[in-house]
């Protein structure tokens, strides 16, 4: 697609219909920051999983996908959720849980990506595997192995979930500081997800200490679902290096000035936020504003299975719906592995291509 292309429509991202074939934008090297795992998985492995396993997924997941969705209110989050744990319910073993990974890996090497960091709660595979351990192992020896044969690094992110207690969370961090380091196949960052209005963000504060003292990135969610308050609330209680989200700090000029202060990436997911109703087109999504601010953005995919779109949707998007020129989306390019743990070395080479890929653009 050129970039004087018409606008597109709203709906084309949340189809995964803004990259067409031969589109420059996957030849930018790019680190992908926001990925959650079984969010990850592509809708065709999903629909071979529950085909093996004898179950039924929603009609949403077979006829009607990518699902209309929005969960700005309770009743559309339990939507969202019940379409989510649906899917999950399909991973149910190790070769499953490497699957996942492997193609995660492929997919995001495809479209250009160097660096993956994968964000993964263990809690949820724990009871088919042996324990919250075994879960992880898993998912690090498959991120080892798919970073030497992909040509793309992966690392993962612990994430814990706002559902459950804040004792859960610390029992995954202490997990995930065994396990610490800064390069493929290690955790480098714990994060928190799920519904923002559920759970006190303060009462995770320990939980995230743990995981700081192991040099751990500190990387919830926060300011999709709510406001600036809850963006403030996180900075304050989790001393966040990322948020996962954070677009709506734009709405607090003051807030934003201090995110910007504190050097916080914000990992904006612009097919997210139009598939869950957050805005209602893409030209909505302050992307515009938060970069004129000064903000630190890492474009990120949050959940394709569900939203239908990848990480290179949302470069085409930044340049065809937010006027965003090949100097720019390479300034995006290097701002994602600024805010990654990848190590300097791939940081190094990416440089260079980012370089090239702009000088040719």
């Amino acid at each position: 697609m050129d970039a004087g292309t018409a606008t597109p429509r709203t709906d084309d991202l949340v189809t995964g219909a803004l990259l067409q074939p031969g589109d420059r934008v996957v030849d930018l090297p790019k680190a992908h920051l926001h990925l959650h795992f079984t969010g990850s998985m592509r809708i065709s492995t999903l629909r071979e999983l529950a085909a093996q396993k004898g179950l039924r997924l929603p009609s949403a997941l077979v006829d009607d996908w990518p699902p209309v969705l929005r969960a700005t209110d309770e009743r559309g989050w339990f939507r969202f959720q019940r379409l989510y744990d649906a899917a999950r319910a399909c991973v149910t073993t190790e070769t499953d849980m490497r699957r996942i990974v492997r193609e995660a890996a492929q997919d995001d090497a495809a479209e250009g990506s160097r660096w993956l960091e994968i964000q993964v709660d263990p809690t949820s595979y724990a009871p088919h595997v042996g324990g919250i351990t075994p879960a992880l192992e898993i998912v690090l020896d498959e991120a080892r192995r798919a970073s030497a044969e992909e040509g793309i690094g992966v690392a993962v992110v612990v994430a814990a979930s706002r559902t459950r207690h804040p004792y859960d969370a610390r029992a995954l961090a202490r997990l995930a500081a065994q396990h610490a380091g800064d390069g493929p196949g290690t955790v480098v960052g714990f994060g928190l997800s799920n519904d923002e209005r559920r759970g006190d963000t303060a009462e995770f504060a320990k939980a995230f200490s743990i995981a700081r003292r192991a040099g751990l990135a500190s990387v919830p969610h926060a300011g999709e679902l709510l406001g600036p308050r809850h963006v403030a609330d996180a900075l304050d209680a989790l001393a966040p290096d990322r948020l996962g989200h954070g677009v709506r700090a734009s709405e607090d000029p003051e807030l934003l000035a201090e995110v910007v202060r504190r050097g916080i990436a914000l990992e904006v997911c612009p097919g997210s936020n139009v598939a869950l109703g957050v805005y209602s087109a893409l030209d909505q999504v302050p992307l515009r504003a938060l970069l004129d601010a000064g903000a630190t953005v890492a474009l990120g995919a949050d959940d394709p299975l569900l939203f239908g779109s990848r990480l290179a949707d949302q470069y085409v998007a930044a340049r065809d719906v937010h006027g965003l020129d090949a100097a720019a989306l390479g300034d995006l390019a290097r701002a994602s592995f600024a805010a990654s743990r990848a190590p300097r070395e791939v940081v190094e080479a990416a440089e260079r291509d980012i370089v090239a890929w702009v000088a040719a653009g």
